[in-house]
């Protein structure tokens, strides 16, 4: 293992003896090289052994890529290490210590889906009105209040809907319980409460990781980082790596304040900052680094690289979407002349609606595109059908899986039969399986005929392997029959047969190959007697397709150009990167406007996507935009006034903020569409050089306001006509904001 291979902030993070690290790792700084190197080298150097390591990161990707990356650097067996997700370890950790967990052996993890299905299947028996409590929002508040550590009897409501919330969730938590399925927030507080609760299991295993690292911290959440601490007890030496210049997923509940609490609570002082990027030039740095110094709460660092400045990022606004859509097509048309990669050009935007008009131009000329981010395999319908096959054959008191397939491929089992089934088993306290033998006559044998096929498919399961199984579920259970005859059956029992594959290349990788689906196997590590592991093929593999599912990381398609939101492009960099619909109230979104750190979150989305860049860069804007059915007119994203003018290149004129030159952009870009539609126009413009007329009140350019919540400003634009009007203000003390005149009670000094 060649050290000096790294740079000196590289090598000082790998080598440290210090107990506790936080490392700022800027895009494109290695961080997942110093991050293998230090798991390797603290293995090498005899400081701990495989078993004693601890590593979390938020994808299954990220984490096989740290095996494979140790394997080659060191000839170990990495299966005693723990490496891998925060709900894998989690469901690992479960797996182990289930009756002090409170769960049965065979557990069964609930994916989005079917947990917002279970929640759906308690409001109906429940009588619960879903237009007032929408299945949707009662699955935010309970997997909201689990990350954020609280049970039931922990929430105080506020007001009649949070108390009826609590209820509910009471409700669903009592019929996971008795189901014998938890959650994927479950999974992290069902072991947060282990450790928390069981001082020999917790004790046990601050013995065992010594080490601890920790990737991806800034995505961390608050329950996540409680559960890290308790691990880390007071003599565990835990190793953070992250960018709180990239934290971009508050709406999933991350907490960007844990890495200023880690610095406070155990780093204290001690950072290493890496901030040599090797993917990108410096005008794109720079213009990364400009744009984040806008923030106010930041740890800090600055990007360079020695690649040299490199190309100017281009910026053009245009008339409206379906000409910003035009001209995205004609630059990647003439890039791929040029001998760029379909792949290794990106276009990004802040709102999926945005995509519409860009998909419709690429779709017309014919060119190769790819939405990145659709259905995983493991959500798409026949493998989920499959799955819950399975997932019964593990545990036959699964009501959700029971009720997806108790009538696929159809038995004539209707919904008023499962209606009985569902009384008799909540009547007794037992699973809808169980429940069976209360029902009479010619549903009750039907019902009995499907539970019969499970026990038969159970058995085989003793027997065959994992991949044959599933064969074996697909002719018995009528599967494969059923597809023959749909429109779209081919595909899907090629998917189908991917399954198997999945199946065998899992069994490959996990060892099971020559064993039965349901043979329990050992998994502890020599080192690890005190509580041994065991499981099946079956198990893992259900446990895989779940967390599979759940994963947030998509996988490269086709040779294609690709399209994403800039949340799905976190993590992916590409030769060319479009950015488009850079205009205020889109990017950044309105919502920004209101929430706390709102700002200052979309500001760090935008740096991602600056950095996503390798070679070129192009920023766009549109001064009328199509989304959801109607025609909004725009101004330009603050962003692209907080980049500096010597890192850019205008292909558009730079407009002033004067709606005499504004006016004139409108007419250069397309007269005669100007001409054509002189009233449209006058309705953008028309507050421009005489004001806006809202109300009592007359609002004009270059206007003093104030604002309640953002105190004073200055009007530097104004667009629309009346109620529907809209200013854009620079305010003192946060900078540029949008806001609409029919609501935001501005005063005029």
């Amino acid at each position: 293992m060649d050290i000096q291979q790294l740079n000196p902030e590289q090598r000082t993070a790998v080598m440290t003896d210090a107990q506790y690290v936080l490392v700022l790792a800027g895009a494109g700084s290695g961080k997942t090289k110093v991050l293998t190197t230090r798991m390797a080298w603290l293995m090498e150097q005899g400081i701990v052994s495989p078993g004693g390591i601890l590593a979390v990161t938020f994808t299954n990707k990220a984490a096989k890529e740290m095996l494979t990356r140790i394997s080659s650097l060191l000839p170990i067996n990495t299966r005693a290490m723990w490496v891998g997700t925060f709900h894998g370890l989690c469901n690992r950790l479960l797996r182990a210590h289930y009756r002090d967990a409170g769960l049965p052996q065979s557990f069964q993890i609930l994916d989005i889906q079917d947990q917002l299905s279970a929640i759906k299947r308690l409001l109906k028996f429940h009588n619960v009105d879903t237009d007032k409590y929408p299945p949707k929002d009662i699955q935010n508040f309970i997997n909201g209040s689990k990350e954020r550590g609280l049970r039931p009897d922990d929430i105080i409501p506020h007001d009649p809907f949070e108390a009826r919330s609590v209820e509910l969730y009471a409700l669903y938590q009592n019929q996971c319980d008795k189901e014998g399925v938890v959650d994927f927030a479950e999974l992290l507080l069902r072991a947060f409460e282990l450790l928390k609760n069981n001082a020999l299991i917790r004790e046990h295993y601050q013995r065992r990781f010594k080490h601890i690292l920790i990737d991806e911290f800034q995505d961390t959440n608050d329950l996540q980082y409680k559960w890290l601490r308790l691990l880390a007890g007071q003599h565990n030496a835990m190793f953070a790596v992250g960018d709180d210049d990239q934290s971009i997923y508050a709406f999933r509940g991350a907490n960007v304040g844990n890495m200023r609490a880690y610095e406070q609570d155990y780093a204290k002082g001690n950072i290493i900052r890496l901030e040599q990027n090797y993917r990108s030039y410096n005008h794109i740095l720079d213009s990364a680094n400009a744009l984040i110094s806008h923030n106010t709460e930041r740890l800090g660092k600055n990007l360079w690289t020695d690649r040299g400045d490199g190309e100017l990022l281009r910026i053009n606004e245009l008339s409206d979407d379906r000409t910003e859509a035009q001209w995205i097509v004609d630059e990647a048309k003439s890039l791929i002349r040029d001998g760029i990669d379909y792949q290794q050009i990106a276009v990004l935007y802040r709102s999926n609606a945005q995509s519409r008009a860009i998909e419709h131009a690429f779709f017309s000329v014919g060119l190769p595109y790819r939405v990145y981010g659709g259905l995983r395999f493991f959500e798409r319908q026949e493998i989920k059908h499959v799955l819950a096959y399975l997932r019964l054959i593990h545990n036959l008191d699964d009501d959700t899986s029971f009720l997806r397939v108790v009538n696929f491929p159809a038995r004539g089992i209707g919904a008023r039969t499962l209606e009985n089934l569902t009384d008799a088993a909540t009547q007794i306290g037992c699973s809808l399986a169980l429940g069976i033998g209360a029902l009479k006559g010619a549903p009750a044998t039907k019902l009995a005929e499907f539970v019969g096929l499970i026990k038969r498919l159970s058995d085989m399961a003793k027997i065959l392997s994992l991949p044959d199984l599933i064969q074996q579920i697909m002719h018995d259970a009528g599967i494969e029959q059923f597809y023959k005859g749909e429109r779209d059956g081919e595909e899907r029992l090629e998917n189908l047969q991917e399954l198997v594959n999945a199946a065998q290349v899992f069994c490959s990788e996990e060892s099971f190959e020559g064993r039965s689906a349901a043979e329990l196997v050992s998994l502890s590590a020599s080192e690890d007697q005190a509580f041994p592991e065991q499981t099946s093929a079956l198990a893992m593999f259900l446990s895989h397709a779940s967390l599979e599912a759940g994963d947030n990381q998509a996988k490269h398609g086709e040779n294609a150009v690709q399209l994403m939101t800039i949340h799905a492009a976190k993590g992916l960099e590409f030769d060319v990167v479009f950015v488009a619909g850079l205009e205020q109230g889109l990017f950044p979104h309105r919502n920004s406007l209101v929430a706390d750190d709102g700002l200052e979150e979309e500001r760090r989305l935008m740096y991602v996507a600056i950095t996503r860049a390798r070679e070129r860069l192009y920023l766009s804007a549109a001064h009328e935009r199509m989304l959801y059915g109607q025609t909004e007119y725009t101004t330009r994203s603050q962003f692209l006034d907080e980049i500096p003018e010597e890192h850019t290149k205008w292909l558009s004129p730079k407009l002033k903020e004067s709606g005499f030159t504004r006016s004139e952009f409108a007419f250069r870009q397309g007269a005669g569409r100007a001409t054509n539609e002189p009233k449209r126009q006058s309705a953008m413009f028309a507050g421009m050089s005489g004001g806006v007329q809202v109300g009592a009140q007359l609002f004009k350019v270059g206007q003093r306001v104030a604002h309640a919540k953002f105190g004073e400003g200055m009007i530097i634009n104004l667009v629309g006509q009346g109620a529907e009007a809209q200013a854009q203000i620079v305010f003192q003390n946060v900078g540029v904001k949008t806001l609409a005149l029919g609501v935001a009670k501005l005063e005029i000094l």
